[in-house]
C-alpha cells in the first residue's frame, strides 16, 4: 500500500522537486501552498500545474498558519512523512518584511507542530537554514556548533522553530529531523535567488551586483542532491544510538543534518560558471557587504554521509549549465 507524504510550500522550488521525487517513488502526496506574490506565481502555478499531472497528488492552495487547518488535514490523512518547507524566505526580505516571517516561519510551524501532536506521522522533516550558523565564525559548519549569534532575522526564525521542534519531539516523543540546507539552485529556482538573477542580468547585458566585492563564497548545492538525500533520511528515523558526530538530542527523537555540497566556492567562480554556460560575458559593480548577510558558508556534511551513505556531489559547471538551459527554453531567450 502506498505510504502517504505532507509537503509544505509544495509549489515552491525545492517542494515541487520533493514533490516529484516522493511520486516518482510510488508516494501518495498532499501538497499545500498558499501561493503568494513574493516572486512571480506564474512560477509556482506552473510547478503545481505540472505535479497536478499525477493521480496521487493532490494540492490545497491556503497559508499554513490558518488555525486549525493543518490538525484537520492530519486527521484526514494520518501522513506516513511530513517534509516542512512552507516559509517567508531570504535573508533581505527580512529586513524590509519581518511580520510576514512571524506568520509563516513561525506560527506555521507551530500549526505544524500541534497538527503532528495530535496525529503523529513516522517522521517529520522540517527544513531549517545555514543561515542559523549566524556570525560563527569556525568552518566547516557541524551541526553540533553554537547558533547563537544571527545575523538576519530571517536566521532567528528558523533558529526559533529548531528550538520548538526539538521542544515537541521531546514532549510527545515525535520523531523529527531538522535539515539545513545550503543555498540550494537550479532548474525552477526562485528568482530572487543569485543564480537567477545573475543569468537574466547577462543575457540582457545589464549590470550585476556583487556584494562585498567579491569576496564571498558559498556551499551550493544542485537542487537534486538535495531531494535525493531528503529521500534518503526519510527513513533515517531519529532515535537509537547516536553515530559518530551525532547531533541527536538527548530529550527526544530529534537530530539535525546539513545538506550542502560541502565546499565552498567563490562568488567569482560561480559568475564565471554562469558566464560560461551562458557564452556571455557580466559585467560587474562591486558593492559592499549588505545588512545580514555573511562573507561565507561550508557545510560539514559527515553526519549526513554517515546517516545515507551518500552526499552531494553535482559539480558546479553542471548544475549551473542545467539551469542556463532550462532559463533559455523557458523565458524564450
Amino acid at each position: 500500500m502506498p505510504r502517504t507524504a505532507l509537503v509544505t510550500g509544495a509549489a515552491g522550488f525545492i517542494g515541487f522537486y520533493c514533490c516529484k521525487a516522493l511520486l516518482n517513488a510510488d508516494w501518495k502526496v498532499v501538497g499545500i501552498d498558499a501561493l503568494t506574490d513574493y516572486y512571480e506565481i506564474r512560477l509556482k502555478q506552473k510547478r503545481r500545474d505540472m505535479l497536478l499531472d499525477d493521480a496521487h497528488f493532490q494540492f490545497i492552495e491556503h497559508r499554513i498558519e490558518t488555525p486549525g487547518l493543518l490538525k484537520d488535514l492530519f486527521a484526514e490523512h494520518n501522513f506516513d512523512a511530513v517534509i516542512h518547507l512552507a516559509a517567508q524566505a531570504g535573508v533581505r526580505h527580512s529586513i524590509d518584511a519581518p511580520r510576514t516571517y512571524i506568520a509563516a516561519n513561525i506560527e506555521g510551524t507551530f500549526e505544524l507542530l500541534e497538527a503532528a501532536r495530535t496525529h503523529p506521522p513516522d517522521h517529520m522533516l522540517l527544513a531549517s537554514s545555514s543561515s542559523v550558523y549566524g556570525g560563527n565564525a569556525k568552518m566547516p559548519y557541524a551541526e553540533t556548533d553554537k547558533t547563537d549569534c544571527q545575523m538576519s532575522f530571517y536566521g532567528a526564525t528558523k533558529k526559533a522553530t529548531e528550538t520548538f521542534a526539538q521542544s515537541y519531539a521531546h514532549l510527545y516523543d515525535l520523531p523529527i529531523t531538522m535539515f539545513r540546507f545550503f543555498t540550494v539552485y537550479g532548474p525552477w529556482g526562485r528568482p530572487d535567488m543569485a543564480h537567477f538573477k545573475f543569468t537574466r542580468a547577462i543575457l540582457a547585458d545589464d549590470l550585476i551586483n556583487v556584494y562585498n566585492h567579491g569576496q564571498m563564497q558559498r556551499d551550493f548545492t544542485y537542487i537534486d542532491d538535495l531531494v535525493c538525500r531528503l529521500m534518503d533520511l526519510i527513513d533515517v528515523v531519529p532515535g537509537g544510538v547516536p553515530v559518530t558526530g551525532d547531533s541527536l538530542s538527548p530529550l527526544g527523537p530529534y537530530r539535525i543534518v546539513n545538506i550542502g555540497n560541502g565546499a565552498p566556492v567563490k562568488l567569482l567562480d560561480f559568475i564565471a560558471a554562469i558566464e560560461e554556460a551562458t557564452g556571455r560575458k557580466a559585467t560587474m559593480r562591486m558593492q559592499e557587504m549588505q545588512p545580514g548577510d555573511v562573507p561565507a558558508t561550508w557545510a560539514d556534511t559527515t553526519l549526513l554521509e554517515t546517516l545515507t551513505g551518500r552526499r552531494p556531489r553535482t559539480p558546479l559547471n553542471v548544475g549551473i549549465k542545467a539551469f542556463v538551459d532550462w532559463y533559455h527554453n523557458y523565458y524564450h531567450v
